[in-house]
């Protein structure tokens, strides 16, 4: 009786308040948990879902600040459950990111994360005698951790780990847990990624400067005036990995990592770009999208891959590209092949559900049968009805140089070096050379000349030096009279055009380089770019000799392409 006498005491507005913000609170949770059933592929079917969620976690949000007072004194409003409102928002704006490809949600996915740590929302969770409450706080610190790397808020990045790491331990003490490895784990994965980049930027006082390595206004080079290319833009992506022992976190290897945000413009203050996605009308008239639509891959199966490449092929655009990026670990051909065909080369791994595979290489069962969890090349021939763009970094790229343009549309593919000089060979697991190349040029030749640090000013002067090298090769690129015209068909959208330049000096500076002795160090093509023209221009060479003498590296280079014989 007294429990209800008390209810009973609770004035009219104040018990509407808290039925109002539960209903809001169960509404948002049902939406909430509604978004795992949505299918991941497709662009479609997700969006009116999204605005409707994002509208009831905004009602929440406002509702829950406008009556704290009431919550506090007649719901029992905890901080760490405002913490969850906050969290929950976050993790909206990072998913919407990852469907849209549109990096301003990055920043709005930051500054809500951000609010929880400044706010303290979560700093009760630990006096509370309930485990799943602390598993919540060191979600939310992962959470936080993928979202700063992807705005390269490495500063941010550190401070978390510290904090991430006394949380676990504090909760492992106190809970005795099983779980104790995999947050371990947890927090040797992030170490080793943010360790991952083999050369450090420094100020004068020797802190590290943070370089981002996403399109900006003056990133590609820009098309000399009447020159004729082709007018195809990328609209899709798939980012592929699976490459085995190469440093991830959260289902992202490092070049997965790289590959993204070389697709990806700079992010623009959300506020004065768009809407919110809250807001009905974002969700219904999307803006046009700035960046590439990518899938990120993680490890997929055949079938995986094959249902998001469809999805993409689909959904494509008219006078659009897909890409796709394959990180992957080599799968060769055993036994003999009396055919040229393109299942009788191998490909790149895809993941098995049953079969545990260590090492470079899969080797199949039975002789007489094809690779079963392998991407071949042949598997890809139905979808070069569209413009294609393909990267294969493995160790077996070159199963890719055979591919055959059966349909007469724009495709090119770019292959990595299937092996490196053995004083490189131990670097594999922080990252690919080559997709480091295609994303941090001026890193990527730092490495090979043997460098890890290096001063702010020098380092701007080589990249301001190394867009001049771009523009050239650019110039090389639309002046060549032999080169097949599928390489100027991509030329027309900046993003292929950045990659495609990155990928001649790539191959320029890897003929160039004393260590790179075999063949199978350098890059190839399909179609094969004119070398003469090209990869081997004595006017690319004596950039290239040129940015050397800046780094005083210029001895382990060959001085012409004559010194090679």
């Amino acid at each position: 009786m007294s429990s209800g006498g008390a209810e009973d005491d609770i004035p009219q507005g104040e018990r509407k308040t808290v039925t109002d913000f539960c209903y809001l609170l169960d509404k948002s949770k049902q939406l909430f948990n509604g978004l795992r059933d949505l299918p991941q592929y497709g662009q479609k079917q997700w969006q009116s879902y999204f605005g409707r969620t994002f509208d009831v976690y905004t009602k929440l949000w406002k509702f829950q600040q406008q009556h704290r007072q009431v919550l506090d004194n007649r719901y029992g409003l905890k901080r760490w459950q405002i913490g969850e409102i906050a969290s929950k928002i976050g993790q909206l704006y990072y998913h919407y990111y990852l469907r849209t490809s549109e990096t301003s949600y990055l920043n709005e996915a930051f500054s809500f994360y951000s609010a929880i740590r400044q706010r303290s929302y979560y700093s009760q969770v630990n006096k509370e005698d309930r485990p799943e409450l602390v598993v919540k706080k060191l979600r939310y610190y992962a959470r936080f951790i993928v979202v700063c790397l992807l705005l390269n808020k490495m500063d941010v990045v550190k401070d978390l780990v510290k904090e991430l790491s006394d949380e676990i331990e504090d909760y492992t003490h106190r809970f005795n847990t099983e779980d104790q490895v995999e947050w371990n784990l947890v927090l040797q994965e992030v170490a080793a990624f943010i360790e991952a980049d083999p050369v450090m930027v420094l100020n004068d006082d020797n802190t590290i400067v943070i370089t981002s390595n996403r399109l900006t206004e003056t990133g590609a080079p820009l098309l000399e005036q009447g020159m004729i290319v082709g007018q195809l833009s990328l609209a899709d992506a798939l980012i592929i990995g699976n490459c085995n022992n190469q440093v991830k976190f959260s289902e992202l290897t490092v070049d997965m990592f790289r590959m993204l945000q070389a697709l990806e413009r700079e992010p623009m203050n959300l506020a004065s770009q768009m809407n919110k996605p809250g807001i009905q009308e974002s969700a219904d008239k999307p803006t046009r999208r700035e960046n590439p639509h990518k899938y990120l891959l993680y490890k997929p199966t055949f079938s995986q891959l094959y249902t998001f490449l469809a999805a993409s092929f689909k959904e494509l655009p008219a006078n659009s590209v897909l890409l796709i990026y394959l990180s992957a670990t080599g799968v060769f051909p055993t036994g003999r092949s009396d055919g040229e065909g393109p299942y009788d080369f191998g490909g790149v791994l895809t993941n098995s559900n049953r079969d545990i595979i260590n090492g470079d290489a899969i080797h199949k069962r039975n002789q007489s049968h094809k690779e079963m969890h392998c991407l071949h090349p042949g598997d890809l021939y139905p979808f070069t009805r569209k413009p294609l763009f393909i990267i294969v970094d493995s160790s077996n790229s070159v199963a890719y140089k055979n591919f055959t343009n059966l349909f007469g549309q724009p495709l090119v593919c770019l292959l990595s070096p299937t092996t490196y000089p053995k004083a490189l060979q131990d670097q594999s697991q922080r990252g690919s050379l080559f997709t480091l190349f295609l994303n941090n040029p001026l890193m990527a030749f730092l490495f090979v000349s043997g460098l890890s640090s290096m001063r702010r000013g020098l380092w701007e002067k080589c990249q301001e030096y190394l867009r001049k090298i771009n523009r050239d090769i650019a110039q090389l690129l639309t002046h060549s009279r032999s080169i097949d015209q599928a390489f100027l068909q991509f030329f027309g959208d900046e993003f292929l055009r950045l990659l495609l330049t990155r990928f001649v000096f790539c191959s320029a500076t890897m003929r160039m380089h004393k260590a790179f002795r075999e063949t199978r160090n350098y890059p190839e093509s399909y179609p094969q770019l004119p070398r003469d023209e090209t990869v081997e221009n004595p006017h690319l060479q004596k950039h290239i000799l040129e940015l050397a003498s800046i780094l005083d590296v210029r001895n382990i280079f060959f001085e012409n392409s004559m010194d090679d014989y």
